[in-house]
């Protein structure tokens, strides 16, 4: 789901309400990736966040799952890229994309019915078995 920056950045929080931590990475890179933070842990306090609805953020919590701590606070971690700069983008396209979907209100469902013919067809179904089941069983001594 790619998405152009600007439609992007309409759902990312402002500034002020974002802090990020860079931290060590493995992976590609040869010895200086040992020495070189450039993963990034975005971390988003949601509970204290002034730019989500009550609906959007109770969603946003249910939708981060695990990512979100006990205080409420949201944290991504990106450290798929070589770059720092990268890895911040990313978590923050990732972050802009949670709370894209969670200001979206689900659908709400509508209880449906069977049709007759459907409950005619699943019946006869059931009979039809039956009877391939009543065939197996021994003959009687009538």
């Amino acid at each position: 789901m790619t998405q152009d920056p600007e439609s992007r950045s309409r759902w990312l929080p402002p500034e002020p309400e974002l802090s990020e931590k860079f931290i060590l990475t493995g992976g590609p890179g040869g010895q200086h990736v040992n020495r070189t933070e450039s993963g990034v842990q975005l971390r988003f306090d949601v509970l204290a966040s002034e730019c989500l609805s009550d609906e959007a953020r109770a969603r946003l919590i249910h939708l981060a799952g695990r990512r979100v701590d006990s205080e409420g606070v949201l944290t991504i971690e990106a450290r798929s890229h070589r770059s720092q700069h990268r890895n911040r983008e990313d978590a923050r396209a990732r972050l802009a994309e949670l709370i894209e979907r969670a200001h979206q209100r689900p659908k709400k469902r509508i209880p449906t019915r069977p049709s007759r013919a459907a409950k005619k067809k699943r019946l006869e179904g059931k009979r039809r078995r039956g009877g391939v089941k009543q065939a197996r069983r021994k003959p009687g001594l009538d």
